[in-house]
């Protein structure tokens, strides 16, 4: 699904088969300015996408722009500004809202994130932990915070997790069985392989055929003897359990990513609001 058939299907659910709360009391003909204000500090997120949606409602509606994405704001700033039918731009409004409120909240929070790994070489992974259909938007979002998008998707690279290598027989095999299958297939994806202790980082190391090496549920004292371990040979990535108030001790043990489940699916939206002018 693109991001436009995403939001289309997002108007759809919520325009079903009329805006009659705008159809009953607008005349067609009214038209009118509308700002996006900024109702708490944070990070804006989602301007192009809020500019899409109003296209598709209406080509007319037409947007002039404060702040870009990615910019501080401040509360009481104003974001953008839009003119057009005032039934057009009510229609739009509560979707405007929804995709831009979640995208800064993801977008503020991935920054509060990625400034406690500055000064470090860590960087900041997002998960696959996202809404549903939603991904696209909420992964931009990360990278408007700072972040780094991990795969998209189950589909651009090999994650080789618990499961996949207890059903598998074991790591070797689950590497192996792995290889194979991308070599037969012409598929260049790299091998990400999770590992539960220190033993199974010492045969991954020792069997190699892997890209990068996730360290889960380890503490920052084990992901630096792990590192010991690894010397450099693959990436190293830490996951599972890591805070806010832990990240930074993980980033300094020198682990080369942090992946924060937490960045997409524990976020509190940031308040926005889309308010009438009068002109």
């Amino acid at each position: 699904m693109t991001p436009e058939e995403t939001i289309r299907q997002a108007l759809a659910e919520d325009v079903g088969a009329g805006d009659f709360s705008s159809l009953s009391c607008i005349d067609e003909n009214i038209n009118g300015k509308m700002r996006l204000l900024a109702k708490a500090d944070g990070i804006i997120a989602g301007i192009d996408t809020a500019r899409t949606i109003l296209q598709i409602v209406d080509p007319q509606i037409e947007m002039r722009t404060y702040k870009k994405d990615g910019d501080t704001i401040k509360k009481g700033d104003i974001v953008f500004e839009i003119s057009g039918s005032v039934r057009h731009m009510l229609t739009a409004e509560r979707t405007v809202l929804n995709f831009m409120q979640r995208m800064s909240g993801i977008a503020t929070t991935t920054s509060e994130y990625v400034k406690l790994v500055q000064g470090t070489k860590t960087r900041l992974l997002d998960t696959r932990k996202t809404t549903p259909n939603m991904r696209y938007f909420e992964k931009y979002a990360v990278k408007i915070g700072g972040g780094t998008n991990h795969r998209f998707g189950l589909f651009d690279m090999i994650m080789l997790k618990d499961n996949h290598i207890d059903f598998a027989g074991g790591i070797e095999k689950a590497i192996d069985k792995t290889r194979k299958y991308l070599s037969d297939n012409n598929l260049p994806l790299k091998i990400e392989i999770e590992t539960r202790n220190i033993d199974e980082v010492r045969r991954v190391v020792a069997h190699g055929g892997v890209d990068r090496i996730m360290l889960d549920n380890f503490t920052p004292e084990q992901i630096t003897e792990a590192l010991m371990v690894i010397n450099g040979k693959y990436e190293t990535e830490a996951s599972g359990g890591i805070t806010k108030e832990t990240l930074r001790l993980y980033a300094e043990t020198g682990v080369d990513f942090i992946s924060v489940g937490a960045l997409t699916h524990q976020i509190k939206s940031l308040d926005l609001s889309l308010k009438y002018v009068n002109v």
